[in-house]
């Protein structure tokens, strides 16, 4: 039987704190990194997919060079987007381990059925704010009409739903490890509060992180 993720076990100050400590986010991101289904090296297969917690996993894409993000949030606002997709600001996103906590906290607040926004996959973009504004963090951490890259995330996902998604986004899909090099460091820095102090001693991806666990608790 798999064991219970800590948030699942711990109180939200001893999660935080666990969290927040440099050593816990090594151990945790050796351990995402084991579990995310590697790509077959012989065929192009940018999208991942990874376990989050209690057999429930996520599938992510990353798109440069979109063109239909106007349609894309238009389908998003009137709940008409099928398959249903989380679709982040990629600009924000220097690492994958964050979403992967985003994700993690979403299916705890589904399991305790608190979800705050009206989906798993807007309380995934809620989340990977790090805000308590909704309206303000799907805005920010979500797309604009005017958006080019964007990564998309699916709960669940089958393969023909990640066909979907592909197909629906019209853009360019670009491996994960391109994250990091397009990410908007200034962007990022602003909207997540992060001190030159901070990143002396932890990461960009750490530091924001440590934000997202600890929004409920502050």
């Amino acid at each position: 039987m798999e064991a219970k993720h800590p948030a699942e076990t711990l109180s939200k100050k001893s999660f935080v704190q666990s969290t927040c400590r440099l050593k816990p986010f090594s151990q945790s991101r050796s351990v995402a990194t084991r579990q995310y289904r590697k790509p077959n090296p012989q065929i192009h297969e940018p999208m991942k997919s990874f376990h989050v917690s209690a057999g429930s996993t996520f599938s992510v894409a990353l798109f440069s060079d979109v063109t239909n993000s106007r349609e894309l949030l238009e389908l998003m606002q009137s709940a008409k987007m099928e398959p249903e997709v989380a679709l982040l600001n990629a600009s924000l996103v220097p690492d994958i381990f964050p979403v992967l906590a985003a994700a993690h906290k979403a299916l705890v607040s589904k399991s305790r059925e608190s979800l705050a926004t009206r989906t798993l996959h807007s309380e995934l973009v809620y989340n990977y704010a790090a805000s308590k504004h909704i309206s303000e963090s799907l805005k920010r951490c979500g797309i604009s009409d005017q958006m080019s890259y964007i990564l998309a995330v699916r709960f669940n996902a089958s393969d023909d739903e990640m066909t979907s998604v592909t197909n629906l986004i019209n853009g360019k899909e670009i491996d994960l490890e391109e994250l990091e090099p397009r990410s908007n460091r200034d962007q990022i820095l602003k909207h997540f509060k992060i001190p030159p102090q901070e990143l002396a001693i932890s990461s960009l991806s750490d530091a924001i992180t440590c934000r997202i666990a600890a929004r409920d608790a502050l």
